[in-house]
Order: C-alpha cells, then sequence, then structure tokens
C-alpha cells in the first residue's frame, strides 16, 4: 500500500518542531540555574525570551516569503543550522549581553524558518484531515517541552547549564538538518475548497499585499496576538512558580512535561473536532478555557494542584494553536500561505514575547507571579471576544476543479 507523502512530510514536521521549539523553550530550564550560577537577574535572562519572540516574528515574515519562492525544505535547512549554531555559542557566552545575542537573535530568527513554512507546506498537502494534519505538526511543539525539559534538567543536575545548552544545539544539527531533506511541495495545488478563498475586486485572487491589509487579517493576527500574550508569560515561568511554592527541581520540571503532553492531546484532539464542527468554534472554545485555567495559577500552591492546572492550561493552550493556520487557509488560499501565515506568526510572536520578559518584571517587583496572572487571564478574554469578530470568507465566483489524489 503505497503511503500518501503528506503523511511524510508531517512526521518530518513533527521531528523538526519537537527538537527546534524544544531547544528554544527550554529557557525556562535554564532560568533559576543560570540565575544562580551567573548571578543574572530573572529579568535579564527572560530578556532573552523576549528577543526569542520578537526575532521569531520577524523571521516567520521573512522565512514564510522565502518559502513562497523557494521552497521549505532550503527554509527549514538554513534555519536548522542557524539554531544549532545560535544555542552552542548560547552556552559559552560570559556575559549576559552575549547569550541575549545568541539565544535571543540567532536562535529567535532561525526559529522562525521552521514552524511556519513547514505548517504552510502541510495545509498544501491535505484537503481531508487538514485540521489533524496541522495539528500533529504543531504538536511538535507541546512534545518539544515534554522531552526537552526533562533532559536538560537532568544535564543541569548532573553537570552545568552550559553543558545542557550544548548537548541541545548538538541535538538541533543532528536531527533537524536530516529531517528537512524529507519536506517537499506537493505536485498539485491539493485544495477542494478554493471556493471559499478571498477575492480582489477583479475577481481574483487575493495578492499577499492585499491580503495583509484585509479586516480578516487583522482580527485573525490580533487574536493570536492576544492568545500567545496570555499564555507565554505563565509557560515560561511555569517551572520557576512552583519551585517557588516549595517543588523540588526536578519534579517541577515535569510540570513543564505534563503541560507539553496535555497540549499535545489538545491539538490532536482540537484537531480533529474542528474538521467536524469547524475551526472558528473550536478556537473560541480553547481560548475561553485557556483564560480559566490560568486564573487557577492563583490558587494553585502543591504538587497536585500544578499537575492538574497544568493538564487544562496545556490542553487548552496546545488546542487552539494549530487552528489560525486553518483559519487563515479558509480565508486567504494556499498560494500565499506562507507569507500570510507568516504574517500572522510575526503578530503571535510579538505576544509571546511579553510575557517572560513581564513575568520576570513582575517578579522581580513584587516577589511574585500573582500579577502576572492576572492580567494573562484579561488578555485571554480579550482574544475570546476578537476571535467572536471572524466573518466568512468571500467566495470566488466558480469553484476551481478538485485535483486527483487529493487528501
Amino acid at each position: 500500500m503505497k503511503i500518501f507523502y503528506g503523511w511524510v512530510v508531517v512526521s518530518a514536521g513533527i521531528v523538526i518542531t519537537c527538537v527546534g521549539f524544544g531547544a528554544m523553550f527550554s529557557l525556562g530550564i535554564f532560568l533559576q540555574p543560570m540565575a544562580v550560577a551567573m548571578g543574572w537577574s530573572r529579568t535579564g535572562i527572560s530578556t532573552a525570551a523576549l528577543l526569542n519572540f520578537l526575532c521569531m516574528g520577524i523571521g516567520s515574515f521573512f522565512w514564510g516569503a522565502l518559502s513562497d519562492r523557494f521552497g521549505t525544505r532550503t527554509v527549514v535547512l538554513m534555519g536548522g543550522a542557524l539554531l544549532g549554531l545560535g544555542t552552542v555559542m548560547a552556552s559559552r557566552a560570559t556575559t549576559l549581553g552575549q547569550f541575549q545575542l545568541f539565544f535571543g537573535v540567532v536562535v529567535g530568527f532561525a526559529a522562525g524558518a521552521l514552524y511556519a513554512p513547514i505548517t504552510a507546506t502541510t495545509t498544501r498537502w491535505f484537503v481531508q484531515h487538514r485540521s489533524l494534519a496541522v495539528a500533529l505538526v504543531s504538536a511538535g511543539l507541546g512534545l518539544g517541552s515534554t522531552t526537552t525539559g526533562p533532559l536538560a534538567r537532568w544535564i543541569i543536575t548532573n553537570h552545568d547549564w552550559r553543558t545542557a545548552m550544548l548537548v541541545l544545539g548538538d541535538i538541533a544539527w543532528l536531527v533537524i538538518i536530516p529531517a528537512a531533506f524529507l519536506l517537499r511541495e506537493p505536485p498539485t495545488a491539493t485544495s477542494a475548497d478554493e471556493s471559499k478563498v478571498m477575492v480582489n475586486a477583479a475577481g481574483g485572487e487575493l495578492t499577499a499585499a492585499q491580503a495583509l491589509r484585509t479586516p480578516q487579517f487583522a482580527a485573525i493576527a490580533l487574536t493570536y496576538f492576544g492568545c500567545c500574550a496570555a499564555h507565554s508569560g505563565p509557560i515560561f515561568h511555569m517551572v520557576s512558580n512552583a519551585i517557588d511554592h516549595g517543588v523540588p527541581g526536578m519534579a517541577a520540571a515535569t510540570v513543564l512535561s505534563v503541560a507539553g503532553l496535555a497540549s499535545l492531546s489538545g491539538k490532536i484532539g482540537c484537531g480533529l473536532f474542528a474538521d467536524r464542527v469547524g475551526a472558528k468554534r473550536v478556537l473560541i472554545g480553547g481560548l475561553a478555557l485557556q483564560a480559566v485555567a490560568i486564573t487557577l495559577y492563583l490558587l494553585t500552591r502543591d504538587l497536585s494542584h500544578f499537575y492538574g492546572v497544568a493538564l487544562l492550561f496545556g490542553f487548552a493552550y496546545g488546542g487552539v494553536m494549530p487552528l489560525y493556520a486553518i483559519v487563515a487557509r479558509e480565508y486567504f488560499g494556499p498560494r500565499i500561505m506562507g507569507t500570510v501565515f507568516g504574517a500572522m506568526g510575526m503578530a503571535s510572536t510579538l505576544g509571546m514575547a511579553l510575557g517572560p520578559v513581564t513575568g520576570g518584571w513582575v517578579y522581580d517587583a513584587f516577589g511574585s507571579y500573582a500579577w502576572l496572572f492576572i492580567g494573562s487571564a484579561a488578555i485571554g478574554v480579550g482574544a475570546v471576544a476578537i476571535a467572536f469578530t471572524f466573518r466568512p470568507p468571500l467566495p470566488l465566483p466558480a469553484a476551481l476543479p478538485t485535483p486527483i489524489g487529493a487528501h
């Protein structure tokens, strides 16, 4: 039985996002050990995460547009090589500024070459099971947190933070670069729903420049921004918050792993559900659940409660993340998907950039993360409100034919 190659692309995407984002998102594991070993403030170290997401946002737009022109494989190869280099160099940093440059700027910009281009390519391979396929690629992010966190913590405990970060950089080189060669573009446009793509005044499909100026793009991008601004701080400071409440370091790292596993199940579950009832409905429900879960951190004190909230929170933030690509695909079609989703990715990473450094500032100023959780929950409610404004895409005058063999 011949395997549809789209699933090979999905499998490679899972591995690449797992390793690449596992390395970048592991900074929360390094936060407390680095602060103790180097004497750097949590705000200073968290600034590297701020730079991560700012540079990933710029990179998402740059790499997304580049992938539309030169293909995803080339973009991911360059991004994987650069991500490994940045992580390895960060492990040798002797000053906070050097660390922020290598881990914040270089790793962040490189990470932009992974998720948005791979996701855009995945949407072009599938008609049936598109939400599930995109969810599985996105699941690599949760899988990365689940596997990389305990690995980094174990190496830090038995060696030091420099050794742990060096190992993560080497793994990025050894895994991402070979896996990138499995990526390829579909032979034809596998789209049965081109009739739903938005059109311009002349009746043709929108150009990238036109798409970026539409109210629909603004609404989706702003929701994506609010969603990520809401959950980024609680995710990044999850381990440190647990440690502050007396949870041992290794156990605190497993709380992040539990959230990662829950996000994995959320992505798959919400992806399957979205294929049945539509991405918008599932997105609104997931955003509401995320806001509720964040407020529960205000009441969480012991390890069992941290695990419980991590399950709920992880399922919510994991479940909504793949759905933005599906909504974008429904509005704007496959041809400019790399550019459009890359631009949306830039908005989301600006939101992701706010949480870590804001949480570090809140902790340094008040000695707790309470105001971080209050502010994050409020932003999450705002994202729900914006998502309700989504409107259906305008149809083309006539549907395009469905290619033979589309899945």
